[in-house]
């Protein structure tokens, strides 16, 4: 009954709708469009330095004739899997460590807790800034893990306080008294009731992981070349006199850019509505 009441919001939600259809149009531009792209994103043009937009570059090229659709498309593909990855991997571990302190609490709750305020107080923007670096040459995902590290602290707190409040419930304490191990418990019946505020998490933490990602890059301490992302092209186009005499090179990656954020904060806004046991729509 209730996923039938929350489907019904998300459909009735106009927030939801265009946030749906934004992020169904950027994937399939992201991974449609180069198959339909007249260049690589790794082809250069030596002949079409700076050009601006036509009919052999639809949205021109670059200092280096890189063809500016195929590279902006290639960095929106980059961003989408880095934002869904940290969304993922920073929700789930969030949800796990919260609902391993509430649920077992002593000693377990004290040292997870004790973890977080450390990553809390730590400078994390810095840190990634320092790390990230040194890891050129690497695989990409190193950098997602580095996102994911100091993106679920919080979030943590929240699950903990609210396991605390599930692991009195009967159905609980029933599983406890019948001898079912504590992760288990956790796995079947706290997480489950944690559902409406993960998910809002992760959706959320996919817009934040693409910013983060965005800015460490445009700093150029987030994706290495000769690989490119979202931020790196917005780097690239960003100078004051390229703003000025070549915006193709800033204003395609930066439209792209706000149209995924707005899509993606669509979608969680009408999550959480659709999900609120208060909401009356």
């Amino acid at each position: 009954m209730r996923s039938k009441v929350v489907l019904r919001r998300l459909v009735k939600n106009k927030q939801t709708r265009y946030g749906l259809i934004g992020v169904l149009l950027l994937l399939v531009l992201a991974y449609v469009g180069p198959f339909v792209a007249p260049y690589d994103w790794s082809d250069k043009d030596f002949m079409a330095f700076m050009q601006p937009p036509g009919p052999d570059h639809w949205w021109g090229t670059t200092q280096t004739g890189g063809d500016v659709f195929a590279n902006t498309l290639r960095g929106l593909q980059k961003s989408l899997v880095i934002g869904f990855l940290v969304a993922l991997i920073s929700t789930g571990l969030a949800a796990l460590v919260g609902a391993a302190a509430g649920y077992f609490g002593g000693w377990v709750d004290r040292i997870l807790m004790w973890g977080v305020d450390l990553l809390l107080v730590l400078p994390s923007f810095l840190i990634i800034a320092i790390l990230s670096p040194r890891l050129k040459g690497g695989t990409w995902l190193l950098f997602v893990l580095l996102l994911a590290l100091f993106g679920w602290m919080i979030t943590s707190r929240v699950v903990r306080s609210m396991t605390l409040s599930l692991r009195e419930r009967e159905y609980v304490l029933a599983a406890r008294y019948m001898g079912i191990p504590g992760w288990r418990i956790i796995l079947r019946h706290v997480l489950p009731n944690l559902s409406s505020l993960l998910i809002i998490d992760a959706t959320l933490n996919v817009s934040g992981a693409i910013i983060g990602e965005t800015s460490l890059s445009f700093f150029g301490f987030g994706v290495q070349a000769p690989d490119v992302s979202l931020g790196t092209l917005i780097a690239d186009g960003s100078g004051t006199s390229t703003v000025i005499s070549y915006p193709w090179l800033f204003l395609f990656p930066a439209g792209l850019l706000v149209a995924l954020v707005l899509s993606v904060n669509l979608i969680g806004d009408g999550l959480r509505d659709a999900l609120d046991p208060g909401s009356t729509s």
